[in-house]
């Protein structure tokens, strides 16, 4: 991706129309070939309308062959913020729709085990010969993965797959077949299997941020209250944001908390609203767009009352008892990070603030509601209220509510503290304008390649078909990070789809590093992965139901707030 200053009128029509003869005589396919071809840069007028790309070429995204074509296409939506669309390769004749098929466990002495995706050698044979005795095409292939930082690679075991087909249509009826036959399948597109010679097509989104030139401000959001999802583009219209992607992972199904409630740690300029999953990593923002980073964050958490007395702090802003993602004190069935899982816990202490809702969750134990100074004002024999602006509250559960009654004497004064530790066990401070966002796992480090899926809690070793789902097939991501120049770089790359593949894990790294990003993380990805621009969705969100509602969004706004 390059930049330069405006040009005026005239160099920017003159380099549009050399840009157009020259996508004219190239717009044949590249040949495959052992040397890369450079991305083509598309200038186009930015808001001001000077011509924002660079002629240079443009080092090549490491997806598919070195030689695939590559157009890039960069517009200036204010100073110090460009915009650049990506699209590498095209369709890929060799793709095809087939079956995949879920495999019983035959180890397992339950017999509601459920069927999986991946599964040892002879189970996964078993079943392909099941399938071809009721006449079907099935085949067991062998699934291996890269290795990452944290994770060797190798083989992950083997799945079962009927048929290959170029007709969606027909690749619903194998389906269809396969269960009459007794199995479960779905449909799934070649493409989407993360092999390295597919030809494509990509498509990614990309916002650079230059604190340099860089006017507004660069912020996270959860919107109204933490307790309700938004779109992304509903976020960033209310805001009135140039641009935004979506944020960090949060609560979707409610028997897992409160839906929208950050799953991991969240800032959003006034303070701690979300504490940290283990130590996982975290995207930490600044308005200037100065000093972005990748932080890994723990965190302590206590309330203090008369005479030195004091009780840990469990969580902030969550329902007690459910921790999404686990990482927390004390947490069940681990207190290790476990992406996707919901953790418990009976006897907690949480601390809530307005930013939570327009109530506090319900529930037994017991509620200490604090007024501005921290004094109490009411104990409530029940879990559940509304607080004014500015109060806070303190919920305790199990043998957690006797300890919090007794230490809460009506008009006695608690105070609640929370502190922020980095990777290196310093004192994280969250300075006034600060966002931290949830993510995991580490994608680069200090220039270097650093996938941590392992530590983040995206591996599981009793449960392989996680792994494949999640980190080796391709699926849509975001990600962002910062390049050595200290520009914030925030990316979308779609996925689930024929006319885009997404990426896996270890691919999303690669493409970290090419677009220049010295230190990055991923964010929430799949059906959430949104880029927006001037309000309208530029990517294509995965959804059958179109654009989903999030827990919340990384914006770029026009000015700095006051």
């Amino acid at each position: 991706m390059t930049a330069s200053s405006p040009r005026p009128r005239t160099a920017a029509a003159a380099a549009l129309a050399a840009l157009v003869c020259a996508a004219a005589a190239g717009a044949a396919p590249a040949a495959a070939g052992p040397t890369a071809a450079p991305a083509a840069v598309r200038p186009v007028e930015g808001a001001d309308g000077g011509a924002v790309a660079g002629a240079q070429a443009a080092p090549p995204l490491p997806l598919g062959p070195a030689a695939l074509r590559e157009v890039r296409t960069s517009q200036r939506l204010q100073p110090g913020v460009v915009r650049t669309s990506v699209v590498r390769g095209a369709p890929d004749p060799s793709l095809r729709w087939t079956v995949e098929v879920a495999v019983p466990d035959a180890a397992s002495p339950d017999p509601d085990a459920p069927a999986t995706a991946i599964a040892p050698r002879d189970d996964a044979r078993a079943t392909a010969a099941r399938l071809r005795a009721a006449g079907l095409d099935a085949r067991a292939e062998r699934v291996v993965r890269p290795a990452t930082a944290d994770t060797p690679g190798g083989t992950l075991g083997w799945r079962v797959r009927v048929g290959a087909t170029r007709d969606r249509a027909a690749a619903d009826a194998l389906a269809a077949a396969v269960a009459a036959a007794g199995a479960r399948g779905s449909v799934v597109w070649t493409g989407w299997d993360g092999d390295r010679g597919d030809r494509g097509p990509w498509r990614l989104e990309v916002l650079t941020v230059d604190p340099r030139t860089f006017r507004g401000s660069l912020t996270a959001t959860y919107g109204p209250d933490l307790e309700r999802r938004e779109t992304t583009s509903d976020l960033a219209r209310s805001a009135g944001a140039t641009a935004a992607v979506n944020g960090g992972f949060f609560v979707l199904d409610p028997a897992a908390g409160a839906p929208g409630d950050p799953a991991g740690v969240g800032a959003y300029g006034r303070g701690l609203v979300s504490e940290p999953v283990g130590e996982r990593p975290a995207l930490v923002l600044r308005e200037d767009a100065r000093r972005t980073a990748v932080e890994r964050l723990g965190w302590r958490g206590s309330v203090q009352g008369p005479g030195g007395r004091a009780l840990r702090l469990d969580g902030v802003d969550r329902v007690p008892g459910l921790v999404r993602n686990c990482g927390g004190l004390d947490d069940l069935p681990t207190t290790a990070p476990l992406h996707d899982g919901t953790c418990t816990d009976a006897d907690e202490v949480v601390a809530f603030t307005a930013a939570f809702g327009a109530t506090t969750p319900g529930g037994p134990g017991v509620e200490v509601v604090l007024d501005r100074r921290g004094r109490v004002r009411a104990v409530l024999a029940e879990r559940g209220t509304a607080l004014r602006p500015g109060w806070t509250s303190l919920q305790g559960t199990g043998a957690s509510a006797a300890a919090l009654r007794g230490l809460a004497r009506p008009g006695a004064a608690l105070r609640l503290r929370t502190l922020l530790r980095d990777d290196d066990g310093k004192r994280f401070p969250l300075q006034p304008g600060t966002s931290v966002v949830n993510g995991g796992p580490e994608l680069v480090r200090d220039g270097r390649l650093h996938v941590t899926p392992a530590r983040d809690g995206m591996e599981r070793p009793d449960d392989p078909s996680f792994a494949y789902g999640w980190a080796v097939k391709r699926n849509p991501r975001t990600f962002a990070g910062v390049d050595r120049q200290g520009r914030t770089v925030l990316v979308t790359a779609d996925g689930r789809s024929t006319g885009s593949l997404g990426l896996s894990l270890t691919e999303t790294a690669r493409v970290a590093r090419a677009l220049g990003l010295v230190d990055a993380v991923n964010l929430d990805g799949g059906g959430s992965t949104t880029a927006v621009v001037r309000g309208e969705v530029v990517n294509r969100p995965s959804d059958a139901a179109g654009e989903r509602p999030v827990g919340d969004a990384v914006l770029v706004l026009p000015r700095r707030r006051g």
